[in-house]
């Protein structure tokens, strides 16, 4: 399959709206939840998508579907890219740390993933730096304490001022690598 030029413009000029635009203040009842694991952190995940959905959100699973190994980045990188085009407001990626999955959510554009361990980094995650994409580390952190997590980051809405001038700040460095 070819891709012209003008359609490769055109997605890049997509990919920058979205970009642009206002992340979501906070988690409204009924937002779409993306969320993934890779195999150390399937058990995770089955066990968020029943609190997820008591609590009214809408759960995209991007897979895995069992404990067989698989590769952390294919997951971060299906709910990474359905956050980036609208299809879901946040995502959730749980591997054994959280932090291979951060950093393979974080190089598609538009994504804010954040990796966080507690109540304090959620909130810190989503009020300074707009994070869209929530990564776990299933061998780091309980299900309780994930449960925790989960409910502070999808609850705390993003800061203004310099919040939002800084969060700007991070995706402008992100457009110098995105110009045709």
């Amino acid at each position: 399959m070819t891709i012209s030029e003008s359609q490769v413009k055109e997605i890049v000029r997509q990919v920058l709206a979205q970009m642009t635009a206002p992340p979501p203040t906070a988690a409204a009842s009924g937002a779409t939840i993306a969320i993934g694991a890779d195999h150390g952190g399937f058990k995770m995940k089955e066990a968020l998508k029943p609190f997820l959905t008591a609590r009214g959100y809408t759960v995209l699973d991007c897979g895995t579907h069992s404990t067989d190994s698989v590769d952390y980045p294919d997951q971060a990188y299906a709910v990474a890219r359905l956050v980036a085009n609208g299809s879901a407001e946040f995502g959730i990626v749980i591997d054994g740390a959280g932090i291979g999955s951060c950093m393979a959510a974080n190089k598609v554009p538009g994504i804010r993933a954040a990796m966080c361990y507690s109540v304090a980094t959620a909130k810190n995650s989503r009020e300074h730096n707009h994070a869209n994409v929530l990564t776990i580390g299933a061998g780091m952190i309980d299900q309780s304490t994930a449960e925790a997590v989960v409910e502070a980051w999808l609850n705390t809405p993003v800061g203004e001022g310099r919040h939002a001038r800084r969060a700007d700040k991070i995706m402008a460095i992100e457009k110098r690598y995105l110009k045709d």
